[in-house]
């Protein structure tokens, strides 16, 4: 198994600046309520939305349905099941929303889900070269050691939405940056660009 380079060191300051930042609707769900069945509502419900409304509805949901319907009452005794491929049977229910509530509702070790944060800081990391969800949970599975399968979504979500943004990432500000591919072959490239140009187009360098 191929390691990852300071992976013990960056988990430890993730777990330690991220505790700064609210935490990711399901895994605040999880804590609050440990309750599979809400981890999945407001799982389905964050597909369409983001966190910032997701956890309000959610709040507003549960306040008026708080027990389980329809195939989860004619098929599982009105319980969520505790089984990956179970919950892939339902409708709307795909890989990231069955590892989430494997990981959060059910407390399980064995599974990551990758969302569109932790599809894509790991590549930016230079730990992985993927591109399709499905492609960088099983390379996640063979490079990151065990033991932190179980808080890698949730350090990684909150890593994504307050600093490693999609767009316009917070380089400057992240506590692990010098561990990071990207910071070193776009960010600090494109900020050295920067300067050329601004001394360029200042006047008093022409005199």
């Amino acid at each position: 198994m191929q390691r990852i380079k300071n992976i013990e060191i960056i988990m430890k300051i993730l777990k330690k600046e991220m505790g700064r930042f609210q935490n990711p609707v399901a895994t605040e769900i999880s804590k609050t309520t440990r309750s599979p069945y809400m981890v999945l509502i407001s799982c389905l419900l964050s597909l369409r939305t983001n966190d910032k409304i997701t956890g309000p509805i959610s709040k507003k949901l549960f306040e008026i349905v708080k027990t389980p319907h329809g195939i989860l009452v004619r098929k599982y005794g009105g319980k969520v099941p505790d089984d990956f491929n179970k919950l892939m049977e339902f409708k709307g229910v795909g890989r990231k929303t069955a590892n989430i509530v494997m990981t959060y509702g059910f407390f399980k070790k064995d599974y990551i889900a990758v969302d569109t944060h932790v599809n894509r800081i790991p590549n930016r990391l230079g730990w992985i070269k993927t591109k399709k969800p499905e492609d960088t949970e099983e390379q996640l599975k063979k490079i990151l050691p065990k033991k932190y399968w179980q808080d890698f979504n949730d350090l990684i979500v909150t890593f994504g939405q307050n600093i490693c943004r999609p767009i316009g990432p917070k380089c400057w500000e992240c506590p692990v940056n010098k561990y990071c591919d990207y910071y070193k072959k776009v960010y600090i490239p494109s900020q050295k660009q920067e300067t050329v140009a601004i001394k360029f187009l200042d006047p008093n360098t022409l005199k």
